[in-house]
């Protein structure tokens, strides 16, 4: 049997109340036991119905999976035997000790359990990185919808302050999150207490776990919004991290999934959640014959080393309500939990499961899945979507609301870092303008939502936004349309250094040359393609390159690239899937002179003035 039986919860974990509400999720501070005694353990019965961690005092992750399934797991991947041997819902306890050790001298970090470290204690949104920085963690947390406030902010920054300046910053990503860099185990407990009092986790953000939920930046403050994805992306948030049955966070129900798992909600024909590369991708569309707002169902958009998938067509529309659209998502997750592969992990995604099983199939299972609950949803076929003439607007600078006297402030962030001094400008930005509030976008920048209008030229004068600061309101075409992943500074993985190179040379070719549109460069250290590389105008990948070495004449591995170019998005979009050009140097002497005349061929760049060239020469 895997997992203990236990008939009495409150020996092990003491449940506080939870709360939540459409703006912010709530999670009670978790007040453990001690570990669960010789007594208490002696009273489990193996009679019992339920699989419970006598350590959490909750089902396990494994309780949940069939037989078959358990069958599968048993002759999978490394990583699904360190799941069958201790179950990673508990992690959160095993941190709790490893801390409490550490911090009492009776152990190191380096004595951890080597499955800990590597594996399970992603459930708790920790991840090592101990190629590039030995005892120290990556804090992955869950922002639904991108929407954070100042309070948190500060937070943020008071978390990694102890880590310096260098090792201790916050990073904004491409799914609307944020990521803390430096954290080490001593102090995890006191930061996901810290969490869990704001209203957020950092549980079930990472290993094998639901994503954070993306949704619009824009929700509840856009005249030309569809849905507010608001309710909905914390709804489906508290589906996958709330257990129903404790009301704490972390729900064992999805905390086994076979492979990490991403949803995406739109809600404009903007569609900045970018729902075309994310497992279940929802797209705001009326029904044709009802004119009820719903969502078409785009499944299996993916990025992994091995494929890159762009979404397919599910052939299924639902109504844009709470109960529509979490049903819907816990029926596919539930297929996806008990039937994808536990062996491969590189197949183990949501759309090598719909190849299987083929689109029809596989909708007719969602049916039928969907009918067992019996919630009275109704699953209908794909709308058919506006052909009327749109453009996506931009997130960046002044929009008016439909608020009256109301705008949003977007601003640039560059490549989504963020220092501990900045976390806390911008939440003083926050509470005096924007009552406290801020969103965060896709594109890793961040919005000032409900900015009174008599307010805005103030706020533009603003010290964080002078010539001293990274952040501008109304960058350049180029430089506002950087993205870029961690690279090789923090990740293992990476094989460039990504956000200092992009941050330079956005600015530089902002300098050189002049576009008349909007112009995305995405950065990502390696093949995983974690800064969704194929999604942009132009995308640089880490890769080999060779350049000859003036001294001896020959030629030399050096730090490279291969450049992507004719990626989109919004409603017409594209995966660019083969490199436009490879082997490129990364030195700013080799590649930006192939960026300029990518940008004059493809993007109709021209030449900026003669000063602007000598100034970004004489840097």
């Amino acid at each position: 049997m895997f997992g203990y039986k236990l008939n009495t919860l409150n020996a092990v974990i003491i449940l506080a109340a939870t709360a939540v509400n459409c703006n912010a999720f709530v999670s009670p501070p978790l007040v453990f036991s001690r570990p669960v005694t010789t007594e208490v353990s002696s009273a489990i019965s193996d009679e019992q119905e339920i699989d419970i961690d006598i350590r959490t005092g909750k089902k396990t992750g494994l309780s949940f999976l069939p037989e078959e399934t358990i069958e599968r797991a048993k002759a999978g991947n490394k990583i699904e035997k360190n799941k069958l041997a201790k179950d990673p819902t508990s992690a959160f306890i095993d941190v709790y000790e490893y801390a409490a050790k550490i911090r009492a001298g009776e152990m190191t970090w380096k004595e951890v359990e080597r499955a800990d470290l590597d594996t399970r204690v992603k459930y708790v949104g920790m991840l090592h990185r101990g190629k590039r920085t030995p005892g120290q963690f990556m804090m992955r947390l869950k922002v639904p919808n991108g929407i954070i406030n100042a309070d948190q902010l500060r937070f943020y920054a008071d978390s990694v302050e102890k880590y310096g300046d260098e090792g201790g910053v916050v990073d904004i990503t491409t799914r609307q999150n944020i990521q803390l860099r430096g954290v080490k185990i001593e102090d995890a407990p006191d930061i996901i207490d810290g969490l869990h009092a704001r209203n957020q986790t950092s549980f079930q953000s990472a290993l094998d776990s639901v994503r954070n939920m993306v949704g619009s930046p824009l929700a509840g403050i856009d005249d030309k919004e569809m849905v507010d994805t608001r309710e909905l992306m914390n709804a489906l948030n508290d589906l996958v991290s709330l257990d129903p049955e404790t009301g704490t966070r972390g729900n064992p129900q999805w905390g086994n999934l076979p492979r990490k798992f991403n949803i995406a909600i739109s809600g404009s024909r903007d569609d900045y959640a970018h729902t075309h590369i994310n497992d279940i991708g929802l797209v705001p569309c009326e029904h044709a014959e009802t004119g009820v707002m719903g969502f078409n169902v785009a499944l299996g958009g993916f990025m992994s080393i091995k494929r890159i998938a762009e979404s397919v067509d599910g052939k299924m529309w639902i109504p844009a309500d709470r109960n529509s659209v979490v049903t819907l998502c816990e029926a596919i997750l539930r297929i996806f939990r008990d039937e994808s592969d536990r062996k491969d992990r590189q197949k183990a995604r949501l759309m090598w499961l719909v190849e299987r099983y083929g689109v029809d199939e596989f909708k007719a299972a969602v049916i039928k899945e969907v009918e067992s609950y019996d919630r009275g949803v109704v699953i209908g076929d794909t709308q058919p979507v506006s052909k009327e003439p749109f453009e996506r607007r931009s997130l960046l600078g002044v929009h008016k609301q439909p608020q009256e006297g109301k705008s949003r402030v977007g601003f640039l962030i560059p490549t989504g870092r963020l220092s501990q001094n900045e976390c806390r400008v911008i939440a003083d930005l926050a509470d005096k303008y924007s009552e406290g509030e801020v969103r965060l976008t896709v594109e890793q920048n961040a919005i000032l939502p409900n900015v009174d209008d008599d307010k805005i030229e103030e706020l533009l004068v603003e010290p964080a936004f002078g010539a001293d600061s990274r952040f501008k309101v109304n960058p350049g075409r180029i430089e506002g349309n950087i993205v870029s992943c961690t690279g090789a500074q923090f990740c293992p993985l990476a094989l460039i250094e990504t956000k200092a190179h992009a941050e330079s040379l956005g600015a530089k070719l902002e300098a050189l040359v002049t576009v008349d549109k909007d112009v995305r460069i995405h950065w990502t250290g390696c093949p995983n393609s974690c800064a969704q590389v194929q999604v942009a105008d132009i995308g640089i990948m880490g890769a080999p390159a060779k350049k000859v070495d003036p001294e001896s004449g020959k030629a030399k591995a050096v730090p490279g690239c291969k450049i992507f170019v004719g990626g989109r998005i919004g409603e017409d979009a594209h995966l660019s899937l083969e490199p436009f050009v490879s082997g490129i140097p990364l030195d700013e002497e080799d590649l930006i002179p192939v960026l300029i005349d990518i940008l004059k061929k493809e993007f109709g760049a021209v030449d900026a003035s003669p000063k602007a060239v000598e100034v970004v020469i004489d840097e």
